[in-house]
């Protein structure tokens, strides 16, 4: 044996389980687990820890029993999720008991891996089990810092959740201390041993945005440059436009087709088009024939579905598609003759659609607009910009007045509005460097031209997948499921926390819960209960059984919209055009490409949030010891987090920075409190914080609390810096609740 002889928990927890229902004596669990005599005093310790643990049964006379009364142990599946310290928990979809998984029983696992876990027994911390089988491995690509020395090379690991340090094999180019990026040949076959690796690249030294931008996209297999059999393939698409490409489509080159994008817009996929009728509205919607160039099989095609989605960050962006059709080919810019597939809708005039058609097009853009000039040219933002002709005035005004309605019919079946804010990062242009955090369209006028756009693109998508379903062709649907029962009872537990009347029942129905969030809408704590609502919810997916979209309250919904940077807004349009000729689209791998394009989607908001959290504490390493305000929007086991008015950060406040008051967590978990004073921190709480430090490897930024005159003079214990507003807000709505009776 090794050093100890001492068994693992789950060792012990085994054997008082095979022996069950007898108890067994320390001494035969020590005979039986091969204990030394020198281990029995260490032996008698676990047994106790287990004992207060709850994982098992202790009895008279140093007797120890298992907690089970089945013999049949429970084998889930899930993901694990690792803590620095060596424990972990693996979470079950549709399950809301996580298992926990103690240090000495994850085995091989690594975290994020998804594995089989065996659930042991139920102790203070929950089920307790131990992992029996790795189904998949998550973490190939690994980043950290280089570490080299005469006797050898390896990895020292950025996320301390990822087992390390990491053995390099083969040359090892880079200098010690370089940010570098590994790819993981030979993961660990038991809990004592390392995954070794080779080296992927050294980038030099860390710290920099550049630098660590390039190694989150390193890591996560996101190639900023194309293959070779890719751009030869894009040599037969390169040629000017050609008449011939127009065949027996439809031309709309008469209808005055305009795009409206955000400023910095690198690619142009929709097209929009509406006018006012007597009993209603018509519209046009062209959307970019990328199908046309990119077909199934082809090099571009695969390339694409690897990617699947292209990547937006704050200095740069990584198309889905090369360049010369991303950003020439197939995006619709003004003057020019591009192929489109284009869906004609009539709306009555409560805007509701009547009809609707879909057609192979060729199009030509009149205007290429953007979302601050349409705001400003059409009075609904004090900001400046380029005016509008009266031609394309007039339509957006009636294109206005039909996402007014469309909104309006939306609100009234129960889809819900709920829209996180977003950080807009300001960059040095010379740098590179940020030089400000801001949130994104603050602008009414600017959010209204956003939704404009969002109202007919949502329609839009709507029609296409109503009509497929129709026809009962395949679909790759954009599927969003109620949450689970746990998350619902969740939020209300949130939202009593905040003194906000709500009930378990209003969010099963997406109706009531969109009528509470519109009821609560002049809350102080507005932002906040729209964030924890969103966290409630379960994350849309790609999928080819339609189970609905809850958030949108629609029957049936598809991406259709934007086939130049998502892959299954591609495929759709390929199953279209197919039925529009006649025809069937033939394939055989729609779940997997779904499965696959629902994995790559969150692969690529995670590294999105991730470097724009590097570009948050580049900012603000250079502001250590100044002192913002801010808003407690997350209360953690061990920290709270605090997001700033300005700059838009999050401040993580670890326990020992909250104050002097000896601060625990509530048993809720929903609160913070001082032994001594009282005093509450909850979500909602306004505090003053200094800045501390900021971890780059962990992507976040230490402070600690401070405490004002006016603090100490009167402790908070509401969750927002003042109760006249909530005093405010129930008369109002007594009011209403009086006035719709």
């Amino acid at each position: 044996m090794s050093k100890t002889s001492l068994p693992q928990r789950t060792q012990v927890l085994q054997l008082l389980d095979e022996r069950s229902p007898r108890a067994l004596h320390a001494r035969e669990i020590a005979a039986a687990l091969q204990v030394r005599d020198g281990d029995y005093l260490a032996l008698l310790s676990l047994l106790e820890t287990l004992r207060l643990d709850g994982a098992i049964r202790g009895l008279r006379g140093q007797r120890f029993g298992s907690v089970r009364k089945d013999r049949n142990r429970e084998v889930r599946e899930g993901r694990l999720r690792m803590h620095p310290r060596g424990f972990g928990f693996v979470s079950s979809a549709g399950i809301a008991d996580d298992v926990y998984v103690h240090g000495e029983a994850v085995g091989s696992a690594m975290h994020g891996d998804t594995v089989r876990v065996q659930v042991m027994t139920r102790s203070m911390r929950g089920l307790e089990g131990r992992i029996v089988e790795v189904l998949q491995r998550a973490n190939h690509r690994v980043q950290g810092v280089l570490r080299k020395t005469a006797h050898g090379a390896w990895l020292e690991v950025d996320d301390a959740r990822v087992r390390g340090p990491i053995v390099l094999r083969g040359d090892v180019n880079g200098e010690n201390g370089d940010a570098a990026v590994v790819q993981i040949v030979r993961f660990p076959e038991s809990e004592h041993e390392h995954p070794e690796a080779i080296l992927v690249a050294a980038l030099g030294p860390p710290g920099s945005p550049d630098v660590e931008t390039r190694k989150i996209l390193l890591r996560q297999g996101i190639e900023e440059s194309f293959p070779q059999t890719v751009w030869q393939n894009l040599e037969h698409l390169a040629s000017p436009w050609d008449d011939s490409l127009v065949g027996a489509r439809e031309d709309l080159r008469d209808v005055p087709f305009v795009t409206i994008d955000p400023i910095d817009a690198r690619d142009r996929d929709d097209a929009i088009w509406v006018r006012e009728l007597e009993d209603g509205f018509e519209a046009w919607v062209a959307i970019a024939d990328v199908s046309e160039y990119v077909q199934p099989g082809s090099a571009l095609d695969e390339e694409a579905k690897i990617r699947s989605f292209s990547v937006y960050l704050p200095d740069r962006a990584v198309p889905m598609l090369p360049p010369t059709l991303s950003s020439f080919l197939c995006s619709l810019e003004q003057g020019l003759d591009r192929l489109c597939v284009a869906l004609w809708m009539k709306f009555d005039s409560r805007g509701r659609r009547t009809h609707s058609r879909l057609c192979e097009g060729v199009m030509r853009s009149r205007a290429t607009l953007n979302y601050h000039q349409v705001a400003s040219a059409m009075g609904w933002s004090n900001a400046c910009a380029e005016g509008l002709n009266s031609e394309v005035a007039c339509m957006m005004e009636q294109a206005d007045e039909l996402a007014r309605l469309l909104r309006r019919r939306r609100m009234r079946r129960g889809a819900l509005e709920l829209t996180a804010p977003e950080p807009e990062i300001h960059l040095d242009p010379d740098s590179g460097y940020p030089v400000d955090v801001v949130r994104h369209a603050e602008d009414p006028g600017v959010k209204r031209a956003y939704r404009l756009i969002e109202e007919l693109m949502v329609a839009s998508n709507e029609a296409v997948a109503q009509w497929l379903q129709d026809l009962q062709e395949q679909v790759i649907y954009r599927v969003h499921p109620p949450p689970s029962e746990a998350r619902l009872l969740r939020l209300a537990q949130l939202c009593f926390s905040l003194d906000i009347p709500f009930e378990y029942e209003d969010a099963a129905d997406p109706k009531r819960l969109g009528a509470f969030l519109r009821d609560v809408q002049d809350h102080p704590l507005a932002g906040i209960i729209g964030i924890l609502t969103l966290r409630s919810l379960t994350p849309a997916s790609y999928d080819t059984v339609n189970v609905g979209h809850y958030g949108l309250a629609s029957h049936a919904y598809a991406h259709f919209t934007s086939p130049i940077r998502r892959y299954p807004d591609l495929v759709n349009h390929r199953i279209v055009k197919a039925r529009l000729r006649a025809d069937r689209f033939q394939a055989t791998d729609w779940h997997d490409i779904a499965m696959h394009c629902t994995r790559r989607e969150r692969e690529v908001v995670d590294v999105e949030r991730e470097v724009f959290d590097v570009y948050r504490c580049v900012l603000m390493r250079d502001r250590i010891g100044e002192r913002y305000s801010g808003i407690v929007t997350d209360v953690g086991m061990n920290a709270v987090t605090v997001t700033l008015d300005q700059p838009f950060v999050e401040i993580l406040i670890p326990e020992e920075g909250l104050g002097s008051g000896g601060y625990q967590r509530s048993e809720d978990g929903l609160h913070w409190v001082a032994r001594r004073s009282g005093d509450r921190i909850s979500l909602g709480t306004r505090l003053e914080v200094e800045v501390v430090s900021t971890d780059l490897t962990r992507r976040v930024i230490i402070g600690k609390r401070i405490f004002n005159t006016k603090t100490f003079k009167k402790l908070s214990t509401t969750p927002i810096s003042s109760r006249k507003n909530v005093r405010e807000y129930r008369k109002r709505r007594k009011y209403n609740d009086k006035s719709n009776r």
